[in-house]
C-alpha cells in the first residue's frame, strides 16, 4: 500500500502557520504521571493481598475486588469518557482525571487515619472505584494530546510516552508495595506513599494545563480533529470496516494480555516456581515491553510503516505466547521462562502505541477519543470474559506435586487453559494480518491540505525558521 509522503510542500505549511508549542511535553509530563500514579494505585494492594487482608479483617476476594473493580468499572464508563474527551476537552478531562486519582488515593486511607472505622472495605472500595474513573479517561487520552499537540512525525513517540507510564506505574507497585509493607502496620504508610504522586499529578493538572488545543495546530491533521460530532462519529466507527477489524482484533489482544497478567503467578506456582520468580517475569515483561514501545515508536514515526510493524509485532507476539503456554508447564525452566516473558512484554506492549494511531489513522475524522477509547473498553470487557474463561478450566490434581501455591489445596493444572490463551493470541493476530487494511487517512489530509513546520513559540524563533529548500520536512534542527 502506498503511503502518503511524510513531506511534500514545507512552504505550503509555513504560510498555513501550523507550528509546534515548547508546553506540548509539560502537557505530556503531567498525563504520563497521572497515568502512572492510577496505574500503581489501581495494583498497590495486588503483591501485599495476605498483608492487607490481615490488617482490615477482609478476605482475600475482598482485596481481588479492589483490583477486579477497575475492570468492571471502566466498561461501563468508557463511552462517558469518550464523550468527555472528544466534547468538553482534553484539558478539563485531565483535570478532572487528576481530581478523581487524587480523591480516590485520599479516600482509601481514611481507614488508616482514623482509629475505629465499622467498614474499613467500603472506603477502599470507594477511592479504587474512583480511581476506576479516573482510568477510562487517562487511558484514552494519549491519542488525542498526541493529534492535537505534536507535529506529525512525533505523534507515535508521544503517544508511546503517554501509554507507556501506565504499565510503567504497574511495575512499580508491583516492586515498591512488597519493598514498603513488611508488616501489617506498613500498610498505612504505603498508602500514604502513593498519595504523594497522586497529588502532584492533580496539582500540576490544575494549575500549569491552560487549554485543550494549542493556539495554532500543529499540523493539519490537528485542524482538523473531532471535526465529527460525538454519536455521528460513532456510527462512522461501526460503519468502517478497518476500524472494526482492529477494534476487534487488537482488542481481543488487549485481554489476552489482562489475562496473561492476571494468572501469571497461578501457572507458575504450579509447577514450582516461588512468587519472587514470578514478580520477575512479570517486571520483566513490562521492562521489555517499555523498551520495545520506546524503538518502535520512534521508528514508525519517521517511516510512518504502522500497518506492517503492527503486523509483524503481532505475529512476533503469538510465536511468543505459544513458546510461553509450552514452557510454563515444565519445571526447572527458569532462563527459558524468563526469556519468554521478556520476547512477549518486548513485542506484545510495543505494537499498542502503533495500533492506537493506526485506530486514529483508519477513523480520521472521528474524534482521538472515540477512536482509540473504544478499543480499550472492547478490551477491557474481553480481558474480563477471557480471565473468567481461563480460570474455569484447570483441574485439580490429587497426586503429589512440587507447589509452591498457598492456597491450600490440590494444585491446578492450567494446559489447557495457558493453550487455549495462545491459541486465542494466535487468533487474534491472525485475523488483523489477513483482514485489516486501511488507508492513512489523517495523512493523507495532510499531505494534501501541507505538512506541518515545528516552530519554537517564542517570536524571534520565528525569524530563524530556515528557508524551505534548506530544510526538509521531518527535519528536527527546530525542535524543542
Amino acid at each position: 500500500m502506498a503511503r502518503p509522503a511524510a513531506a511534500a510542500t514545507p512552504a505550503l505549511g509555513a504560510l498555513r502557520g501550523y507550528r509546534a508549542y515548547a508546553r506540548r511535553w509539560v502537557f505530556l509530563l503531567v498525563l504520563s504521571l497521572l497515568s502512572c500514579s492510577n496505574a500503581t494505585l489501581w495494583l498497590s494492594f495486588a503483591p501485599v493481598a495476605d498483608t492487607t487482608a490481615r490488617r482490615f479483617l477482609l478476605s482475600t476476594e475482598q482485596i481481588n475486588w479492589l483490583s477486579v473493580v477497575y475492570l468492571v468499572v471502566s466498561i461501563p464508563s468508557g463511552v462517558a469518557a469518550i464523550w468527555f474527551l472528544d466534547s468538553i476537552g482534553l484539558r478539563w478531562a485531565t483535570v478532572l482525571c487528576a481530581w478523581l486519582n487524587f480523591a480516590g488515593s485520599v479516600l482509601r486511607s481514611v481507614p488508616c487515619m482514623l482509629v475505629k472505622v465499622q467498614d474499613p472495605f467500603a472506603f477502599l472500595m470507594s477511592g479504587q472505584s474512583l480511581c476506576a474513573l479516573a482510568q477510562t479517561l487517562v487511558i484514552f487520552s494519549p491519542a488525542k494530546l498526541a493529534a492535537l499537540w505534536f507535529p506529525e512525525h512525533q505523534r507515535a513517540t508521544a503517544n508511546m510516552i503517554g501509554t507507556m507510564s501506565n504499565p510503567l506505574g504497574i511495575l512499580v507497585a508491583n516492586l515498591l508495595s512488597p519493598a514498603l509493607v513488611k508488616k501489617e502496620e506498613d500498610i498505612s504508610m504505603m498508602l500514604g506513599i502513593y498519595i504523594i504522586p497522586a497529588g502532584l499529578a492533580c496539582l500540576l493538572a490544575t494549575a500549569c494545563l491552560w487549554e485543550s488545543v494549542p493556539p495554532t495546530p500543529p499540523s493539519a491533521g490537528a485542524a482538523h480533529s473531532t471535526s465529527e460530532k460525538f454519536l455521528d462519529g460513532l456510527k462512522l466507527l461501526a460503519r468502517n470496516k478497518a476500524y472494526v477489524t482492529l477494534a476487534v482484533g487488537f482488542g481481543g489482544g488487549i485481554g489476552v494480555f489482562t489475562s496473561f497478567s492476571a494468572l501469571l503467578e497461578q501457572v507458575l506456582c504450579v509447577k514450582g516456581y516461588s512468587n519472587e520468580f514470578a514478580g520477575l517475569c512479570g517486571a520483566l515483561f513490562i521492562v521489555f515491553g517499555i523498551l520495545g514501545a520506546l524503538v518502535l515508536g520512534l521508528y514508525v514515526d519517521q517511516t510512518k510503516r504502522f500497518t506492517e510493524a503492527l503486523k509483524i509485532g503481532l505475529c512476533l507476539t503469538s510465536m511468543a505466547c505459544a513458546a510461553f503456554a509450552v514452557v510454563s508447564q515444565l519445571q526447572d525452566q527458569k532462563l527459558a521462562l524468563a526469556a519468554t516473558c521478556s520476547l512477549l512484554g518486548l513485542f506484545g506492549f510495543s505494537v499498542a502505541p502503533v495500533a492506537m494511531e493506526l485506530a486514529v489513522e483508519c477513523s480520521f475524522p472521528v474524534g482521538e477519543g472515540a477512536a482509540a477509547g473504544l478499543v480499550f473498553v472492547l478490551g477491557q470487557a474481553a480481558g474480563m470474559l477471557i480471565v473468567v474463561l481461563l480460570t474455569s478450566l484447570p483441574v485439580r490434581r490429587a497426586q503429589p506435586s512440587v507447589s509452591t501455591c498457598h492456597d491450600g489445596q490440590d494444585p491446578l493444572d492450567w494446559k489447557v487453559s495457558v493453550l487455549l490463551m495462545a491459541g486465542l493470541c494466535t487468533f487474534f493476530s491472525c485475523f488483523l494480518v489477513l483482514f485489516f487494511r486501511t488507508p492513512y487517512r489523517r495523512l493523507q489530509a495532510e499531505a494534501s491540505g501541507s505538512p506541518s513546520i515545528q516552530e519554537d513559540e517564542s517570536p524571534a524563533a520565528a525569524d530563524r525558521t530556515p528557508h524551505p529548500a534548506a530544510a526538509p520536512c521531518g527535519s528536527t534542527s527546530a525542535l524543542l
